[in-house]
Formats: structure tokens, C-alpha cells, sequence
């Protein structure tokens, strides 16, 4: 591909609000009804004299929004009329927002780089279509139809399929922490579309539209194969064509679905059925206020207070409830700490508490992801359906720390209270794991495993080093893991020399 062209991307990136009913009546949001034509009233399948009333809740959420992504919110707003044949729509136009979004003006930073937002408004959704193969007819579903809908337009700021990706997902998560929609692609609940041109000189591009991007490794595909197909086609002399292209997930390919020479008049005009929408500042504040931490500003905490590695804080960062349940542990740890301050029992040997923490801290954090979302085996980490508490795995935590338990038991342990949610202590004392104190009794075994493996022994008096890590994993087997690996290297070392 020849490096001077250079494209130009903007997402429009629509979201379904996980409000409890839809936008404009009482009919029930739900995006897991399987059956068709339930949720519906004379509101939502359009019948004679009904009127449309705004949902309050929807209208917040997109504020809230608004004002995470660096948004200027509307004091004044409206909703509008935008004509258009939608067969899964039965009013036969869309209520949405035309000239006086809610918010406008916003940006979202990737890398370092500001991705500027030029607006975020609310319309309704539109039913969905069933096409029977082989039948001659369509079959409508309006569960759909007049759910809240959030619409967020990029600037054209994005230059490649990767930065489109990473903008997507970070807005995916963005709006599971405000708590506005789940943001599913596999449901349909956020839905991606992409417009892209590619350019030698300042001058745009023609324009081409990509609908229906259901992941976002698909997004980056769908971008990545346009830019090499438009850049092809200028190179070879032809024209890129105004066109809508869809995806083809087998293929890895984009195909033509439409020709669009012109931007549609959709004859915008505003809707007489529902009155302008007016927020004093006050409002806009009140849901200000109610803005949680947000994924970036967790990422420098996690990094500033708890001293982890960019790896795993991303991994909590992504799932929300085990970034909350590892608080929850860290707390624990961190009152033991407290109370632990003037006994010199716990911290010998150990440093500051402030040290201390630090690495108690990474501890939780490693069997928390190594271990535990091991055992889940790719199944997302709920808390309300997870049997330890949070009291119990610091104290899991605080037995290593303080040499009680070997690493090899602890899993053994972890494995234990995973399954049955009893406290480490419990487990360790009914199936005998701790750590053995008595150095006498490991001499007798160490000294057993030596006259069973004498060409080891032999082995390493002639210089062969790795001779000593084989009887020292005898000896932890022998010992069932109970033994402390480092009393076991030094009575080994001082029998062996």
C-alpha cells in the first residue's frame, strides 16, 4: 500500500439505554425477550391518536454521558421529526434530534491522542425484521421499536482500524461504569458504523460508509480492508465510488450494498407532539455529581496506589466487579497492616508496612487473575456468584505472606475454598497442609530422598547445580508441599557439601 495516502475515519457508534422502559411510552425495555411482538402498546406500533412522551431517565443518561466525554451540554434542546421509510417502524418516521443535540462539542483520548466528539443525541430505536429463507414474505418484531437510543458522531480524527477499535472499546466501557447501557455487540445493544476516504493531499477523499459492524475485531478488519481497497483503486487510476458497503465476516471482506450519490433529505422539522426541552444548571449538575470513577482514572489509581503493572490492571479495569471484589481485599489486608504496625512478629523480616503492602497488594492481584480466572475458564467473575469472601482471601493471602502455607499448597487451598467457600485456616488444619515447622522431622525426609536418588547426589558433587533442584521437588513431594521451599534448599545444600 503506498504510504501517502492517508485516511480518514469517523465513527458513528449507536447504544441502546438500559432504561426500564422505552422512549417514548411504558412499554418494558427488555432485549432478552425472545418472543416476538410483547413488549408493544398503541404508543409504539403507532395507531391513531396516541402521543409520545419523553422518558426522563433516557434524557439523563445522555447528559451524564455528555458530560463524561468532555461534552458542552444543551441548555436548550428539542426532538424532531426525521423522515424516512422504516419498514420496522410503524410510525413511518424516526423521532430523534436534529439541530439542537443534547451534547456537542466532546472528546475521548486514546494514547495521548483527543478523538474529538461532535455530538451525542437521542432518538428511538427501530423494530427488527425476520426474512424466512424461501419465504416471499418478511416477519416484524417490535419489541424494538421505540427503545432509547444514544447516538455518539466522531470528528474524522482517527487515521487507523487500530485506533477505531481502541476507541470503541474504551467507549464500551465507558458506558458500563456510568451504568447507562450494557453496550452488548453480540445483542445488537451498541452497533458500529464507520465512514472512511483516503487522500494524497488536505482535500478529502470520497467518502464510503461501512454498516453493521457487529465486534470490534471486526471493526478493525472492515477499516483495515477499506483502506487498502481504496488506496488499490487510486493507485490503478479509478475512482472510489459514494457508496454503503456492508461486511463479509468469511470472506474478511467489504462488498458494495448501496450507491449513495447524495446525502438523503430526511426533511428534519421539529416534532409537535413533545415540547422543548429545557436544564438549568442546577440539573445538569445534580447528574454531574452522580458521574463515578471512570476507566482512566481507575487505571492511574490502580498503578498509584496499589503498585501494579499496566497487564493487570487493564484486566481489572475490563471486569468491574473483580477490580471491586479485589478492593474489597486489599481493604482486609490493609487494616491487618494497621493493627499489625507495633507487632514485630508480623512485619520481621518483612519492611514498612508501606512495603509490605505493596506486595501484598501484587499477591492478591496474582491469584486473583492467574488463579481464579484460571478456574473460571473464560466465564466473566460475578461477585454475588462467588463463594469466597473477601475477608477469607486475605486471610488466604496473609498465610502465605507469613510462610504458613507453600505456594503448591495454596493452590491446592484456593482450588478448595473456590469449590466449597469454608476459610483457608479450616482447610489447612482438616487436611494437614501447613507448613512444616519441624526442621528435625524435614532432615529425616530429606535425608531419605538422598539415599534414594544417590546418582543425584553423586551428580551434584561433580558440579551438576541442577541435581539440587531435583531432590529439592522430591522432598516437596515427599512432604506433600508442606515443607518451605527455602528451608529445604539450605538443609539440602548443608547435607550435600
Amino acid at each position: 500500500m503506498n504510504s501517502f495516502y492517508k485516511p480518514t475515519i469517523g465513527l458513528e457508534i449507536h447504544a441502546e439505554l438500559n432504561t426500564n422502559s422505552k422512549m417514548f411510552c411504558s412499554c418494558k425495555n427488555d432485549p432478552d425477550e425472545k418472543r416476538p411482538n410483547v413488549n408493544i402498546c398503541p404508543v409504539c406500533t403507532a395507531q391513531p391518536g396516541t402521543l409520545p412522551v419523553a422518558n426522563e431517565e433516557a434524557i439523563k443518561k445522555v447528559i451524564k454521558t455528555g458530560l463524561a466525554l468532555n461534552c458542552t451540554i444543551a441548555t436548550e434542546s428539542k426532538f424532531d421529526r426525521k423522515n424516512y421509510f422504516y419498514p420496522d417502524l410503524p410510525k413511518g418516521y424516526q423521532i430523534s434530534q436534529y439541530d439542537k443535540p443534547l451534547c456537542q462539542k466532546g472528546y475521548l483520548e486514546i494514547d495521548g491522542k483527543k478523538i474529538g466528539i461532535t455530538r451525542i443525541h437521542l432518538e428511538e430505536d427501530t423494530g427488527s425484521l425476520l426474512h424466512p429463507e424461501g419465504a416471499g414474505y418478511s416477519l416484524v418484531n417490535l419489541n424494538r421499536a421505540g427503545v432509547s437510543l444514544m447516538e455518539l458522531v466522531t470528528e474524522p480524527d482517527i487515521t487507523s482500524g487500530q485506533e477505531a477499535k481502541k476507541f470503541a472499546e474504551e467507549l464500551q466501557l465507558i458506558f458500563r461504569y456510568l451504568g447507562v447501557s450494557d453496550a452488548n455487540m453480540e445483542k445488537g445493544l451498541m452497533r458500529v458504523e464507520v465512514n472512511i476516504s483516503v487522500s494524497k493531499t488536505k482535500k478529502l477523499g470520497t467518502k464510503v460508509e461501512i454498516k453493521n459492524l457487529n465486534s470490534f475485531r471486526v471493526v478493525q478488519k472492515a477499516i483495515d480492508f477499506e483502506i487498502k481497497r481504496q488506496t488499490e483503486l487510486l493507485e490503478n487510476g479509478e475512482k472510489v465510488i459514494q457508496e454503503t458497503r456492508g461486511w463479509h465476516d468469511k470472506k474478511e471482506i467489504t462488498f458494495s450494498q448501496r450507491e449513495k450519490e447524495e446525502a438523503h433529505d430526511y426533511r428534519y422539522f421539529p416534532e409537535p407532539d413533545l415540547p422543548p426541552l429545557n436544564f438549568t444548571k442546577n440539573y445538569i449538575e445534580s447528574i454531574r455529581a452522580k458521574i463515578p470513577e471512570l476507566p482512566e482514572q481507575k487505571r492511574a489509581r490502580f498503578a498509584k496506589e496499589f503498585g501494579l503493572d499496566e497487564k493487570p490492571i487493564e484486566i481489572f479495569v475490563m471486569n468491574k466487579d473483580l477490580s471491586e471484589y479485589y478492593e474489597k481485599v486489599v481493604s482486609e489486608l490493609d487494616e491487618w497492616l494497621s493493627t499489625a504496625n507495633t507487632s514485630s512478629k508480623v512485619l520481621k523480616n518483612f519492611g514498612t508496612n508501606k512495603s509490605v503492602g505493596k506486595d501484598l497488594y501484587k499477591l492478591v492481584a496474582n491469584y486473583l487473575i492467574s488463579d481464579i480466572l484460571g478456574i473460571l475458564g473464560g466465564k466473566e467473575f460475578i461477585e454475588a456468584e462467588f463463594k469466597i469472601t473477601p475477608e477469607n482471601f486475605a486471610e488466604f493471602i496473609k498465610m502465605i505472606h507469613k510462610n504458613e502455607i507453600s505456594s503448591k499448597v495454596a493452590k491446592m487451598v484456593l482450588a478448595e475454598m473456590f469449590n466449597t467457600g469454608v476459610d483457608p485456616s479450616t482447610i489447612v488444619d482438616d487436611n494437614n497442609w501447613g507448613q512444616m515447622k519441624d526442621d528435625g522431622e524435614l532432615e529425616k525426609v530429606i535425608k531419605e530422598i538422598m539415599a534414594k536418588n544417590p546418582k543425584a547426589v553423586a551428580d551434584y558433587k561433580s558440579g551438576n547445580k541442577n541435581s539440587l533442584q531435583f531432590l529439592a521437588g522430591q522432598v516437596m513431594a515427599a512432604t506433600r508441599g508442606t515443607a518451605n521451599p527455602k528451608n529445604v534448599q539450605e538443609i539440602l545444600k548443608k547435607f550435600l557439601n
